[in-house]
């Protein structure tokens, strides 16, 4: 949560630790009390299809269409100057451990009710395992907001679950390709029409991409990164439902979790 008074963008940021689990630098700090994520552009590891260090701008893109959507999935995010140079932060959300959105079950155990099979496979000893996540309106919104920025690394780690029941989506910076890059453990709902909701969100995004949204997300990507943007929500629109994987590349990412 931040406060009135907190200066996010131009505020002390202070380093409280780096996250050592994250493939990028990536540091938990602080501004005037707020807790955020801090990563620096120059600690991004240049991948073979994202090679030009501007993961922070995706993650910022993707902030943007969140908010154009309606459905607060992206943590607010921004770009700014640090102790460590420029790069992207967000606020910090405290997640409840409680909870697990997507989860790992024997595959004689999956529940009858609330959950949606991803696919059954053998574990690391051997035992018939099932991975499945939560059907929930929340989570839907997560999955179509994936499918339209085209993410490439949705673990399932990368959600977080909220005490009042609400779910984050984190670490977009693998996202927004021309090609098709959907990697992602929510498919549980492959095939589905989407709800009404679901598709008004797309028309808001759709639209704004000529107005404001456009502008904005125009200084963050390339024009054919838009264009492409572009043609999934309207592909999205025109089919009225969950896609499945297609295309040589995995259709989940790894780890898992």
């Amino acid at each position: 949560m931040t406060t009135p008074s907190a200066d996010l963008e131009h505020g002390d940021l202070e380093l409280i630790g780096r996250i050592e689990v994250a493939s990028n630098e990536t540091f938990l700090a602080s501004i005037d009390g707020i807790r955020v994520v801090y990563k620096p552009s120059e600690g991004e590891r240049p991948l073979w299809d994202f090679p030009d260090g501007d993961l922070a701008n995706r993650e910022v893109a993707a902030y943007l269409v969140s908010q154009a959507l309606g459905w607060n999935i992206v943590p607010r995010t921004w770009l700014r100057d640090g102790p460590l140079g420029p790069g992207m932060v967000q606020v910090w959300h405290d997640v409840d451990a409680e909870q697990d959105a997507v989860d790992v079950v024997p595959a004689d155990a999956i529940p009858h009710g609330g959950w949606r099979l991803v696919f059954e496979g053998i574990d690391e000893r051997e035992r018939p395992v099932a991975l499945i996540h939560e059907d929930s309106a929340v989570l839907r919104r997560m999955a179509v907001f994936d499918v339209i920025v085209n993410n490439a690394d949705r673990k399932a780690g990368h959600i977080l679950a909220m005490p009042d029941g609400h779910r984050f989506g984190v670490d977009h910076g693998l996202t927004f390709h021309v090609e098709h890059k959907l990697r992602t453990v929510l498919w549980g709902w492959e095939g589905d029409g989407l709800e009404a909701d679901e598709l008004d969100g797309i028309r808001r995004v759709r639209s704004g991409i000529a107005g404001d949204l456009g502008a904005a997300l125009a200084a963050l990507l390339s024009s054919d990164e838009l264009d492409a943007f572009a043609a999934r929500c309207d592909r999205m629109l025109a089919r009225g439902r969950f896609p499945g994987p297609s295309g040589d590349m995995p259709a989940m990412p790894w780890p898992l979790f």
